[in-house]
């Protein structure tokens, strides 16, 4: 189907005759100097009255102009829009520790924070139909990413993110507090946030029991991602020895916040078991929203501005030209 957005512009369509009828003659002076470009413009207007072609073709450019601006579409026939999906918000820690390599990925190793963006980026190429959104935190936590269907968007900001970028500390409760924040308008939503991080809560405005009292309120199902390997063997003086990267992780923490809020808690010590938590996520029930229907439009106005340019150069050559000549 044909239409245009604003057909409201076609109601300038007689302002050029208006202009042409109401606008009283310029009353020349005796005494005035006479410009020779003056003299061209009276010459243009004796030809508008002694050539209609001239006048015709002025009128059809006006029309072509008028119909541009009045955006015409053409609508392709309605296509149905998956109604089905989650709105799930990340929020992947920055923090300084996140740089400990104790991950194998591809049988080399590498930083927490490199897997992270190997295997979430996986995740979110995989989340046809939901919503995404995307929080960073360290000494505090800031949107990145508002929700949205855009995956690729929210994916080139997860590889664009860098340790150190909002500080070296933890902030776990502003982390939740901002995704509470966001959920808090939506009504047929499955509210869930997934919470990446590999440590415990040492920074931010409000303390993780804080946060928590809001995801409850507000039904925010979280799901805890402690991510780090329990034990790496590191050379040292006396020899190799094992050390738990992971020492400072606040599981107590993790784990309430997941109880509190009906999420589950999870451990991801390697790739695999990550890659693993994801498939769970995965089973996660959608939200059924109302149907809706997607009309594409196919934008015109290129066409009657094309219309418009080849006539003001068809005047100019007609016209003007020749003015030229006997003048010149």
């Amino acid at each position: 189907m044909f239409e245009f957005a604003w057909p409201w512009i076609f109601v300038l369509l007689p302002l050029p005759w208006l202009l042409r009828y109401l606008t009283p003659p310029a009353q020349q002076s005796l005494s005035a100097i006479r410009i020779p470009t003056l003299n061209g413009l009276q010459n243009t207007q004796q030809s508008m009255r002694t050539k209609p072609w001239l006048w015709l073709l002025l009128s059809l450019c006006w029309l072509a102009v008028l119909t541009a601006a009045a955006r015409p579409q053409w609508l392709g026939e309605p296509l149905p829009v998956r109604a089905e999906g989650r709105e799930i918000m990340l929020a992947v820690d920055l923090s300084g520790s996140m740089e400990i390599a104790d991950m194998d990925l591809n049988g080399n190793k590498v930083d927490r924070l490199t897997m992270v963006k190997s295997v979430l980026g996986d995740f979110i190429s995989r989340r046809e139909g939901d919503r995404l959104g995307l929080i960073f935190f360290a000494d505090t936590a800031f949107l990145q990413t508002p929700m949205t269907y855009d995956r690729e968007t929210v994916r080139q900001m997860l590889e664009e993110s860098v340790l150190g970028l909002v500080g070296e500390r933890t902030a776990i409760g502003d982390a939740m507090a901002l995704a509470v924040k966001r959920f808090r308008s939506k009504e047929e939503t499955n509210r869930v946030l997934v919470l990446l991080t590999d440590g415990q809560n040492t920074a931010g405005n409000l303390t993780p029991d804080q946060a928590l009292e809001l995801a409850d309120a507000f039904d925010v199902r979280v799901y805890p991602i402690a991510v780090g390997a329990e034990e790496v063997v590191v050379d040292s003086f006396f020899g190799q020895r094992r050390v738990n990267p992971s020492r400072d992780l606040d599981v107590p923490l993790m784990q309430r916040i997941a109880d509190t809020t009906g999420g589950e808690y999870f451990r991801a010590r390697s790739t695999d078991e990550l890659e693993q938590i994801y498939q769970l996520l995965d089973q996660l029930e959608p939200i059924t929203g109302s149907p809706q229907q997607l009309r594409p439009r196919q934008a015109l106005f290129y066409w009657p501005l094309a219309l418009a340019l080849v006539l003001m150069v068809l005047i100019a050559l007609l016209h003007f030209r020749p003015w030229r000549q006997r003048h010149g």
